[in-house]
């Protein structure tokens, strides 16, 4: 049987901008080998395989290199895609059940999708010399969270103009590198991530890396909705808003092509 597949641009009011991710609607489940494979061949930061259940709908996510723990954007383009194509209700949740991350519900605030995701607090940690030097930044505070180190910079420039070293950062036994700093105007804090270790050198608007930021930026701002800023190259915006030991993240997607695998 064909699979339809589409690509969903995340975190974006735009085509072109944001977050791209693959969407597989599975009609049955499929083998982590075979998923592996198709992600290798879309090449995409992320591509998502969403199979029906009874009480919901199945997720996992890979990048062309491995299967993730947790991914935002194209859990956004995945609950994009069950409401653009009638799959599910305008006005239902979408309620996805992953293998390491528990259940995911999605729901619509008017054109933005909400995801229910854990916050993933970081951990204050000595300040690595090599995290720098591997950044080419000057950090003023690392932490480690579940996934991820989270590194923050002096300013919003310093973030902007990063240039970091992808092999000394893929030697770092993490997922990934979160880098954030204040932000100047219009938005409560920028942010990049780097995760060349999972074949990711620059990801464009990362969902997951929201779920360690807001409880941080929430604490350093005194407040629970925060609008942040990805700073990538295609850039996007994240709302995140924290519920104790969860975080709602918000966003919009745009689908860009649909079509079958054979």
């Amino acid at each position: 049987m064909n699979v339809p597949v589409c690509v969903v641009d995340a975190f974006a009011t735009e085509r072109f901008r944001g977050n791209p991710a693959a969407v597989c609607l599975l009609p049955e489940p499929a083998s982590a080998d075979w998923m592996q494979r198709v992600a290798a061949e879309l090449n995409l930061s992320e591509t998502a395989f969403v199979v029906s259940r009874p009480d919901g709908w199945g997720l996992r996510w890979f990048t062309p290199t491995t299967e993730v723990a947790l991914c935002g954007h194209a859990t956004l383009a995945s609950a994009h895609v069950l409401w653009e194509s009638g799959r599910l209700a305008p006005s239902a949740a979408a309620r996805f059940h992953t293998e390491h991350s528990g259940a995911l519900v999605c729901q619509r605030e008017g054109q933005v999708i909400m995801m229910d995701f854990p916050a993933r607090p970081a951990d204050s940690i000595p300040i690595d010399p090599s995290v720098s030097r591997a950044l080419g930044a000057e950090a003023v505070w690392l932490g480690r969270s579940a996934y991820d180190l989270l590194c923050e910079l002096p300013d919003e420039t310093a973030v902007r103009k990063l240039k970091p070293d992808m092999a000394a950062l893929s030697a770092i036994p993490v997922r990934g590198i979160i880098v954030t700093a204040r932000a100047r105007e219009r938005f409560d804090f920028v942010s990049r991530f780097f995760a060349p270790g999972v074949g990711v050198p620059e990801d464009p608007v990362t969902g997951s890396a929201h779920c360690t930021l807001a409880p941080f930026w929430a604490l350093r701002l005194g407040k629970t909705r925060l609008r942040g800023w990805q700073a990538s190259a295609r850039g996007g915006e994240v709302t995140t808003v924290m519920a104790g030991e969860r975080v709602w993240l918000g966003g919009t997607a745009v689908t860009v092509w649909r079509g079958e695998l054979i």
